[in-house]
């Protein structure tokens, strides 16, 4: 008992400065949690980009020619996996952290040997995870009927990682603050998707006013779109640089954001 006091002592973290081992169990149970229910979670969303990319395609036909120079199909894809990576990074973090609540095996979490940084982190990147699942898996698929293929693979992950990871941390803070479905509902419908189709996924921004293209520069869904999509085809309507940049930004607030509420017990500890 004695030697049992002076190697373990209460509160005293055993694991080095990080817990490594803790980490990767967390992150892995995360995404064991969608590839499980794969259907539901990866091929879903794969197939919602086929039906959107083939509705839209017939709606307007060889009619809309060419933009950006590249075909109209072609311009659109890109922006349609990129919707998808925004739309399920988010869905995921929230829907992990709203369920354990809802549930109460949230506690098997919080009372982990994990700090919150750790456990932030490990959530944020199994959302990354399946945002990566995704992108791959819609890119071979959409690669047998359009001529679409990845240019520059440095801008696609990067992209992908700024985009999935923030959407991330913002579900991770969007469960934490909704108590129930409703909440999240709304947090959806009137922010995600709004958002995700004003950005420019299904159009180019030159189209708009003069007012409403400077507006669109002030939305990070324009920005990880239009960047996803020079990964794509070359061609992008914003700057390259002031949207790293801008993302970048995001990137390091929204994870300080997850971690300060979750360090704090924000709706998880009485």
């Amino acid at each position: 008992m004695v030697e049992l006091k002076r190697n373990y002592k209460i509160g005293k973290r055993r694991f080095g400065k990080i817990n490594w081992l803790g980490s990767y169990t967390l992150y892995k149970k995360e995404t064991l949690r969608f590839l499980i229910v794969f259907g539901q979670t990866v091929l879903g969303p794969v197939v919602t980009a086929i039906l959107f990319l083939l509705v839209i395609s017939l709606a307007i036909g060889p009619s809309k020619g060419i933009v950006l120079g590249v075909p109209f199909i072609e311009f659109l894809a890109p922006g349609l996996i990129a919707m998808q990576v925004v739309q399920q990074s988010f869905s995921h973090t929230s829907s992990s952290i709203l369920i354990g609540k809802m549930m109460g095996n949230i506690v098997d979490i919080v009372g982990s040997p994990l700090s919150a940084l750790e456990i932030t982190t490990s959530l944020i990147l199994a959302a990354t995870t399946r945002a990566l699942t995704i992108s791959a898996l819609s890119v071979i698929i959409f690669s047998f009927f359009l001529e679409i293929k990845i240019i520059s693979y440095f801008y696609f992950f990067i992209y992908l990682f700024l985009t999935s990871f923030i959407l991330g941390s913002a579900g991770l803070i969007a469960g934490l603050w909704a108590e129930k479905f409703d909440h999240m509902s709304t947090i959806t419908n009137f922010f995600i998707v709004p958002l995700s189709f004003l950005s420019g996924t299904f159009y180019s921004i030159e189209r708009l006013p003069t007012f409403l293209q400077k507006l669109s520069f002030f939305n990070p869904f324009f920005h990880m779109i239009d960047g996803f999509r020079f990964a794509f085809i070359g061609q992008n309507d914003g700057s390259i640089k002031f949207g790293l940049s801008y993302l970048f930004i995001l990137f390091i607030i929204s994870w300080f954001c997850a971690w300060f509420l979750w360090n704090k017990g924000y709706k998880i500890k009485s």
